[in-house]
Formats: C-alpha cells, sequence, structure tokens
C-alpha cells in the first residue's frame, strides 16, 4: 500500500488547511467539532494514499472527504443526545450580525453547495463532480439552500 508520508501531510495542511477548516466550521458551527472531522479526513488522507492527477483533483477529494466528515459528524450528534450549551451563549462576546446562525440552521447538503459555492467559488459543474451530483441536483440544492436561508434571515 503507497503510504502518504509527513512531508505531503504538511504540504496538504498548508496549502488547503484553512480552506478545509473553514468549510468544516461553515458545516459544524463548533471548533471542537471540526478539528476531529478534519482529524479525520487527514487520517482518511493518510490510510487511503489516492494518486490525484492535479492539484484540483486532490482539492476536490479533501472537500469531499471534509464533507462527508462533517455529515458523519453531525448524524452522530442527531442521534446521541448531549448536553444543552445554550446558556452559554450569553458568556460569548457579541459579534458582528453576519446570519451565520442561520446558515447553521440548514441542513448538510444545503450548507454544503453553499459554502462551495458562495464561500470557495466553485461552479455548479464543480460542485456537482465534487459532491457527486448533477448540474440539475446541484442547482436545485442552491435554490432551496438560498430560500431557506432567505426565511431563516426572515424570522
Amino acid at each position: 500500500m503507497n503510504r502518504k508520508n509527513e512531508s505531503e501531510v504538511r504540504r496538504v495542511l498548508h496549502d488547503y488547511g484553512d480552506m478545509l477548516y473553514r468549510t468544516a466550521y461553515l458545516l459544524l458551527g463548533n471548533p471542537h467539532d471540526v478539528q476531529d472531522a478534519l482529524q479525520e479526513t487527514l487520517l482518511r488522507y493518510l490510510e487511503k494514499a489516492p494518486a490525484f492527477v492535479s492539484m484540483d483533483h486532490e482539492k476536490a477529494w479533501l472537500l469531499r472527504v471534509t464533507s462527508n466528515c462533517c455529515k458523519d459528524c453531525l448524524r452522530f450528534r442527531n442521534r446521541h443526545s448531549c448536553l444543552d450549551l445554550e446558556p452559554l451563549r450569553e458568556c460569548l462576546p457579541a459579534r458582528e450580525n453576519t446570519h451565520l446562525q442561520e446558515l447553521y440552521a440548514l441542513p448538510a447538503k444545503w450548507k454544503t453547495v453553499l459554502i462551495l459555492h458562495y464561500f470557495e467559488g466553485y461552479s455548479v459543474k464543480e460542485i456537482g463532480e465534487i459532491l457527486g451530483l448533477s448540474e440539475n441536483a446541484v442547482k436545485k440544492r442552491l435554490q432551496r439552500a438560498r430560500e431557506a436561508l432567505r426565511l431563516e434571515i426572515k424570522s
């Protein structure tokens, strides 16, 4: 088995670390879960040792794996009860109103396409290739996500 070495992992973190962290944070909204998801992504990178045909292919693979790890984390959260930490929000410093809370409230499949399109700048076609969806499915998810986000912001 062809395993990745430490220098390759360092390069991946240097080249894509900020993007992967930002994507995972927007999907999960919790820095501790983000760290878990990114750790799982890097473990899969090390274990699978995929051969990439280009840097774009590598980037797309890492985004897809990160997105899948975040979905796994959200699925785990939904299946296992946990302590409600909402009252602690009052202790946090006030932030600018950027509507991130409304974004967090959306289902993961909608957040993913919004993040890839608006934050990472991917086209509909590229998002479809990354997520394994048709262009029409991506367009529909973007439409539904924008509508849901608009409703969340209004309420």
